[in-house]
């Protein structure tokens, strides 16, 4: 039994112990330093893989050039409102299906039909609704956006704890407080998961926005330099999507534990 215990207690603390947090770097440098053995020992060609310092030097020829900046800068603005149209659209539409019976019998069907399509399938259709303009761009990013919010957000309304909303309506607490003081904080955790996901999504959607009809933007970049079989260009285009992606990600992890401090992270 005290054998038992003894393996029991192991386990745990092995997976309670945290990473150092060198842990992450280290395993950056080290793939960044076999690629670039790679390339120096002519293992590989530097037309399919630039080696690492290569695609760093051209990173900041571009960059002081002021191509990087333009493109950007393209890229952000759409993302941004598209990200922020979407999220903000699958919250509250989230919460109504939630929250209302009436609400989640029309809405979830129509929901779940749609959330399969994929969304670069549509982007077509929207450029023929919308133009080859702004709008069909930002239109695609928050359709993407939209469906893991709106799941997510839902989700989280619906794995409220009773008691808190049983303790709400005792009080005569009034339906928008309810939402506001009980079942939005307690959602906020899965409204998170779904912002983070549909982080990557929007970025997915905004390359594939801009390779289709965009002159500027990482997207168009990317696409251009690969017609041309400049690869090392081509790579900084990847490396700015990579660096936009954790961006994000710590952005969202920042914003998460300002309004969710009772959440261990």
């Amino acid at each position: 039994m005290a054998l038992f215990e003894r393996e029991v207690k192991f386990r745990l603390a092995f997976m309670e112990k945290k990473a150092p947090r060198w842990a992450g770097p280290a395993g950056i440098l080290i793939v960044l330093a076999l690629w670039q053995l790679l390339c120096m020992t002519g293992w590989v060609s530097e037309l399919y893989l630039p080696a690492p310092t290569s695609i760093l030097a051209t990173g900041w020829e571009m960059t002081t050039s002021g191509e990087i900046a333009i493109n950007l800068k393209a890229s952000l603005f759409r993302i941004g409102w598209g990200f922020a149209v979407g999220s903000l659209v699958g919250v509250l539409i989230g919460l109504a299906t939630g929250f209302s019976r009436l609400l989640e019998a029309v809405g979830n069907p129509l929901i779940y039909s749609l959330y399969p399509v994929p969304k670069i399938a549509l982007l077509p259709l929207i450029i023929l609704w919308l133009g080859i303009g702004e709008v069909s761009k930002i239109s695609i990013i928050s359709l993407g956006v939209f469906f893991p919010v709106v799941i997510n957000t839902y989700s989280g309304v619906k794995n409220v704890d009773p008691l808190l909303l049983k303790v709400a309506v005792s009080y005569r607490t009034s339906q928008l407080n309810i939402i506001r003081k009980v079942i939005l904080p307690a959602a906020l955790p899965v409204i998170f998961a779904g912002l983070k996901l549909a982080a990557g999504t929007s970025l997915l959607l905004l390359v594939a926005a801009e390779m289709i009809a965009a002159k500027e933007g990482i997207g168009a970049m990317v696409l251009h330099y690969g017609d041309l079989m400049l690869t090392t260009k081509l790579m900084v285009g990847v490396l700015v999507l990579a660096l936009l992606g954790l961006l994000f990600n710590r952005v969202l992890e920042w914003v998460e534990r300002r309004l969710i401090p009772w959440k261990s992270h």
